[in-house]
């Protein structure tokens, strides 16, 4: 019995393992490095030169750069 208690154990881990790995890769193909990839920066909303919401800048460009693993 405690070989199968021992492959049982080393079966939920090796789950774990995989289960979270498939986690970090779903996180990173959707995170913010594919939108910095792939938008154009989008224009002011008001005509008096103020920006209102985001922009994406160069200098967010370069940040989500960074944060690519």
């Amino acid at each position: 019995m405690k070989i199968i208690e021992n492959r049982r154990k080393a079966l939920f881990g090796i789950g774990g393992v995989v289960a979270a790995s498939a986690a970090a890769v779903v996180v990173q193909s959707s995170g913010p490095a594919q939108l910095a990839a792939g938008a154009a920066p989008s224009s002011p909303s008001s005509d008096d030169g103020e920006n209102k919401g985001y922009q994406l800048t160069e200098h967010v460009k370069r940040y989500y750069q960074t944060t690519l693993v």
